[in-house]
């Protein structure tokens, strides 16, 4: 599982390491830091980071873990916010990618992080997510290892409102959309082929649409008049079919496409040894945001799966947005459907 945004206190997660955002000074800060210096045990920890004495920006220590449910502690002193003029933000994914580095050293399979520097120090926490999520991103594409992003309040999960507000209008667009949607399909029709409950719809005054009847009944007429025997023989290809067959088009890789998706090897590998394999939702999403798929491709490989995207399900309109706008950041989409409540994709 390469990377996860859960709202927890770091204090209570479980992984091999967990990263401390520590003072400068040997001294407890407030926040993320007092609450894993109250669950380690306070005064065994403050001993140790006495121990350690004074760190730099993006400088790196390791104590033990103590009574935290972690092997290792890792220290880092992330920078503190000064208008972005002052090298902060390559300070900041520094002390993401040397804690990293220090896990992978430490031989850690696993690691947690809180969101550096956006506490105490200020650092906004749009900007501290994009870095985070750039520098944890960049690392995973050459090495395996479990991440975890915790957030102690999804309330003040803050992204650009910006593209909050533009999803929100496209969620609102097509909710509005499928309840027109509903009154057309149960609409009446009159002599001209003209929804007679039309009217009806509140949601576009002054519109009238014209539904050619003649056009759909020779459409499910055609349909009907195949014979089971050929409807089975023309049958697609399977979820996994499509999937490598895809891979094989667009001259990828399977390394790349499970990192993109972000999904281990070992999910990617069960997924590749077996032709029946059945995706849950959230795995097919992230395979098809890794394919860089438009709309009408991601709902063809989740139709193999006997899944579909709805236009009810904020999650998948959220996806869908991204996918009509040719945004295929994996962790860009999954800290939106974070913020939005929504359960994120991959891992």
């Amino acid at each position: 599982m390469p990377l996860r945004i859960v709202r927890n206190d770091i204090s209570r997660v479980r992984a091999d390491a967990i990263v401390n955002s520590a003072n400068k000074n040997p001294v407890c800060g407030g926040g993320a830091e007092y609450h894993i210096y109250e669950a380690a045990g306070y005064d065994k920890l403050l001993a140790a980071r006495e121990k350690i004495g004074v760190l730099d920006v993006a400088e790196v220590a390791v104590s033990s873990a103590f009574a935290l449910k972690a092997k290792y502690l890792i220290h880092v002193v992330g920078p503190k916010w000064n208008g972005g003029e002052s090298g902060e933000t390559s300070a900041l994914a520094s002390c993401y990618r040397r804690a990293l580095e220090k896990a992978l050293e430490l031989g850690c399979e696993s690691i947690a992080f809180p969101l550096i520097s956006s506490g105490v120090f200020r650092f906004p926490k749009d900007s501290a997510l994009k870095i985070a999520l750039q520098a944890i991103g960049e690392f995973l594409q050459s090495h395996e290892m479990d991440v975890q992003l915790v957030v102690f309040d999804r309330k003040a999960f803050d992204v650009s409102e910006e593209l909050c507000d533009d999803i929100r209008a496209y969620i609102d667009d097509n909710y509005v959309r499928e309840r027109y949607s509903g009154v057309r399909e149960s609409a009446r029709w009159n002599e001209n082929g003209v929804s007679a409950d039309f009217e009806k719809c509140d949601f576009y005054e002054n519109s009238f649409v014209v539904f050619n009847r003649a056009e759909a009944s020779h459409a499910i007429y055609e349909q009907e008049e195949k014979s089971l025997e050929e409807m089975l023989a023309t049958a697609g290809e399977t979820f996994c079919g499509k999937l490598f067959s895809i891979i094989r088009e667009k001259n990828l890789d399977d390394v790349e496409i499970y990192k993109r998706a972000n999904l281990d090897r070992k999910h990617f590998s069960k997924i590749r040894s077996n032709l029946h394999y059945r995706p849950t939702k959230k795995t097919a999403l992230a395979l098809a945001i890794a394919l860089r798929l438009n709309l009408d491709e991601a709902k063809d490989l989740l139709s193999r799966a006997e899944l579909a995207l709805s236009p009810s399900n904020k999650g998948d309109l959220i996806v869908s947005y991204f996918i009509t706008h040719k945004k295929y950041d994996i962790w860009e989409i999954n800290s939106m459907l974070f913020k939005f409540g929504q359960p994120t994709l991959g891992a």
